[in-house]
């Protein structure tokens, strides 16, 4: 087991880097699909948001769902399913919008959790083919002998490498997760907002 263990060890860490490299292109691949994604949902909320609070407080239900359903935002779906189940007692209408909230939080979330983990991961996994690559450089010093420091000198240079790769890969999968998350807690408690004045103007009109 040993020589099993010693020989998977002395193959390196290039092929560490080769498997953060694709990690990366997954990386940007996902920021770059949230970041279009947020744009185009969130693009309009806070214009939805200032207004609607006043359209209710006025009983303007047309013209509140009128400008819900030109947003696409979860805000706007969540007002619209309040607006369309307005006849439903006040417990079934906070049901029904905490379900909509619920999967538009969902929808939001899609694929986050992929940068959570690269996040969190890159750095070991670099650090691993670092492992790897010292082991391999003083292994080589070990059979070439009197060659000196230069050869183990080389090989952790190019082992480094790998962490080195590993933080680059962590450091804007972390930002970006943290900037998505907060997007989607701002949207949220909007959404909540929401969903408490429709319940409100439901009771008054009870």
């Amino acid at each position: 087991m040993f020589h099993v263990l010693k020989g998977f060890a002395l193959v390196g860490g290039e092929w560490v880097l080769y498997l953060l490299i694709a990690l990366s292109f997954w990386c940007v691949a996902v920021i770059a699909d949230r970041f279009l994604y947020f744009r185009k949902r969130l693009k309009h909320s806070r214009e939805l948001n200032e207004k609607v609070g006043e359209l209710l407080a006025l009983g303007d239900l047309p013209q509140a769902q009128s400008l819900a359903e030109k947003n696409e935002c979860p805000e706007g779906q969540v007002l619209l399913t309040g607006l369309a189940h307005l006849s439903l007692g006040s417990e079934a209408l906070e049901q029904m919008m905490e379900s909509k909230r619920i999967q538009e939080k969902l929808a939001l979330e899609k694929n986050l959790l992929v940068l959570g983990t690269l996040g969190n991961n890159a750095p070991f996994i670099g650090l691993f083919g670092t492992v790897l690559g010292i082991i391999k450089a003083f292994n080589d010093l070990a059979l070439q002998g009197t060659s000196g420091p230069t050869v183990v000198m080389n090989g952790i240079a190019e082992a480094l490498v790998a962490t080195a790769v590993g933080l680059l890969i962590a450091i804007p999968a972390v930002a970006a997760y943290n900037y998505f998350q907060g997007q989607i807690k701002k949207s949220m408690s909007n959404a909540d907002r929401l969903a408490r004045l429709v319940l409100s103007h439901s009771r008054r009109k009870k």
